[in-house]
């Protein structure tokens, strides 16, 4: 007999509190989400406004293990996008980020120590 969700007794026995949004892995012992928290764009611009005029390192997944990263100053903060001066003169990557970038991953700012 089909079960209400589509999932049998064997692969519910695998999942904790089942719930199409949060998928909690039993498996492996924890209590671990595998879904990314949510954050919304205003925390997000909020958090970069902190950081203005300050050092920061940088971090950009370009695709296909393609990874650059960089230290530089965020050097503007504007309603769409920011922009980071690299330390490194003869840095020829893309310099200005919008918010979304950093929403979806492919970005990541920290303060350099």
């Amino acid at each position: 007999m089909r079960q209400k969700h589509g999932l049998c007794a064997a692969q519910k026995k695998n999942f904790v509190g089942f719930c199409p949004m949060r998928i909690k892995s039993a498996a492996k012992g924890n209590n671990s989400v595998m879904i990314k928290p949510t954050q919304n764009l205003q925390a997000i611009k909020d958090n970069i406004r902190s950081f203005y005029d300050t050092d920061v390192d940088v971090r950009v997944n370009l695709g296909r293990n393609k990874i650059v990263q960089f230290t530089g100053r965020l050097s503007g903060v504007y309603p769409a996008l920011f922009t980071v001066a690299p330390h490194d003169k003869n840095y020829r990557g893309k310099t200005a980020y919008s918010y979304s970038e950093i929403l979806c991953g492919s970005v990541r700012i920290k303060p350099h120590h």
